[in-house]
């Protein structure tokens, strides 16, 4: 990617250290999950948000539902059951800056 320098990107060793990480003091972890209750859309994200993501073959393990202060859901029209991981980590992260004003303004 050309882009790939002007990211920051953190490869933990495992769950218990990103968990433990620093830059995990502050914010709440939102889990997205085809298992919630909540739709993303009713949700009000605040800075410092951690999106999470699980598998698109076996979704988030047990431990990250039990570690997540919200787990939320992006609706979808019937008979579709998920979306790419990618498109929805796409839809989540556009929503949560767009009300936490995050968006880069020129």
């Amino acid at each position: 990617m050309d882009y790939g320098d002007s990211v920051d990107l953190t490869r933990h060793t495992s769950w218990e250290a990103f968990l433990t990480a620093p830059e995990r003091k502050a914010g709440r972890l939102v889990l997205f999950t085809t298992k919630a209750a909540v739709p993303h859309l009713t949700f009000a994200f605040e800075p410092g948000d951690t999106l999470l993501f699980g598998r698109e073959s076996a979704g988030a393990p047990d431990e990250v539902h039990a570690a997540a202060q919200a787990r939320l859901f992006i609706p979808i029209r019937p008979p579709a059951r998920s979306l790419n991981v990618v498109v929805a980590a796409a839809i989540a992260l556009a929503e949560g800056l767009r009300q936490t004003d995050g968006f880069f303004r020129a």
